[in-house]
């Protein structure tokens, strides 16, 4: 019997399901260590973490030997890296293999806190237009400040229940369903999911996931692809719910190649006749926590939804920036040639103009928190930059850098007052290793610290 004192319940069902000498190796796995995995920016990038090696379905996945205090990391908090378990990153995998268009546009139907959105957004890159999605406000608020330490500007963030998504059938070429679920997966890691387990919050989560993909099943373009995944074993809220969309909606199933060694159990799911795929992860069979995912294409017979253009864009809160206007934001920022611009509250946004139509169609369903890159604002000739544009992958010229040692990066961090030696007056860039981290003012006699108040980090 495990350590961690599992439910019951959920020992006599994986007992069932494994038999007994694989459930034994299974509990045993729940007491050893947590593995540790990092995935780093493509975009940003930095000298390799001490690892112990790469996760083998990721591209940019590595195990570190042991956990770092990564709040004491500035390069944790410039986005240069994002702490994910290594189980979710075979999405990267994925989409490796599968290839979907990078010019598309993907959903992120549940995307707190930001992990599966920042890998979809390193996937699409300057190309594609990702709108991650969270119902729960102040989660909203924490995938909305990941996206922006994450910095490529390709991201929609919106806090809106399914429903909402209704007006939006057939537009998505991919849709990511990371279904709130039981979290078994996590026992090992999470006492909180330990407690809060029983056989009805089973059945409660799973028919949550119904809900929900009832209304994301929808969503997808004829041709694109629908990805559910969970962090649980049972079959309810797994292959059951497979069952449930290949039923709902007449989806292709689609099986992903991988290599056997990397300790990951394909199971078979025989819906109406039709077999489907999902993919499973054992903590005692890889180094990693408790997953499932599966993958799902819709037909070239479907219907897909092409939205018409606009001859001018409306919103209540949101207005499009004018010619003269956007031209002296691209002189003075030194910006992409295909940007547009948008002012909300008297700040800039800078989009990539390929897709200003499609977010000027969404952004009249959609609740939006957050998009593209939020740049600054005028103060009649002087320009205020934001800290947004500051860990963007935007170069940045025209404005002076200094670079920071750890301690003193940490310092900025704490948005404490800043002693910097030979420091130049007006707007400046700190930077650490390479990578930017915010703004200070210097006006000769003091320096204001501009790092966002409510990022702030209080640990010493």
């Amino acid at each position: 019997m495990s350590k961690i004192n599992l439910p019951l319940a959920f020992e006599t069902r994986m007992k069932a399901y494994l038999g007994k000498e694989e459930y034994e190796a299974f509990s045993n796995a729940l007491d050893e260590e947590v593995p540790v995995a990092i995935r780093y920016n493509p975009f940003k990038p930095i000298p390799p973490l001490e690892n112990s090696g790469k996760i083998p379905w990721s591209s940019n996945g590595v195990y570190l030997n042991e956990r770092p205090v990564f709040t004491l990391d500035p390069l944790f908090h410039a986005g240069a890296y994002y702490v994910q378990e290594a189980s979710s990153m075979f999405l990267d995998h994925i989409l490796q293999v599968l290839q979907p268009a990078k010019d598309g546009i993907f959903l992120d139907l549940s995307a707190a806190p930001g992990g599966k959105s920042t890998l979809l957004s390193s996937y699409l890159g300057e190309d594609g237009f990702l709108v991650a999605n969270e119902v729960i406000k102040a989660r909203a608020a924490v995938l909305k400040e990941n996206i922006i330490k994450w910095g490529l500007g390709n991201t929609l963030v919106t806090q809106n229940d399914p429903e909402h998504f209704r007006d939006l059938e057939g537009y998505f070429d991919l849709v990511l369903v990371d279904a709130p679920c039981s979290g078994e997966g996590m026992f090992r890691k999470d006492p909180n999911a330990r407690s809060e387990w029983s056989p009805d919050h089973v059945q409660l989560c799973a028919s949550r996931q119904e809900r929900i993909m009832d209304q994301a099943g929808a969503l997808v373009k004829a041709g694109g692809l629908l990805i559910y995944s969970t962090c649980t074993f049972n079959e309810a809220e797994n292959e059951e719910m497979v069952k449930f969309i290949s039923q709902e909606y007449s989806y292709e199933p689609v099986r992903i190649p991988f290599d056997q060694s990397w300790g990951i159990t394909e199971t078979v799911i025989d819906s109406e006749g039709e077999f489907y795929f999902g993919y499973r992860f054992y903590p005692h069979k890889v180094q990693g926590e408790g997953f499932f995912i599966t993958v799902f294409r819709r037909p070239e017979s479907a219907p897909s939804l092409q939205p018409k253009k606009t001859k001018e864009y409306k919103h209540p809160y949101i207005t499009s920036v004018g010619k003269q206007e956007s031209e002296r934001l691209q002189e003075t920022l030194s910006l992409p040639d295909q940007s547009v611009f948008y002012n909300l509250q008297d700040s800039f946004f800078w989009l990539d103009a390929a897709f200003q139509r499609g977010f000027e169609f969404l952004s009249r369903y959609l609740n939006i928190r957050y998009f593209g890159v939020e740049l600054g604002k005028f103060n009649k000739q002087q320009f205020i930059p934001n800290h947004e544009l500051a860990v963007s992958r935007f170069a940045k010229e025209g404005f002076m850098q200094y670079a920071l040692d750890k301690s003193q990066a940490l310092d900025f961090l704490r948005k404490e007052d800043l002693e910097l030696p030979g420091i130049p007056e007006g707007w400046v860039l700190l930077t650490y290793e390479d990578q930017p981290l915010g703004w200070i003012k210097n006006l000769g006699n003091r320096s204001n610290n501009y790092y966002p108040k409510e990022w702030r980090i209080k640990m010493r």
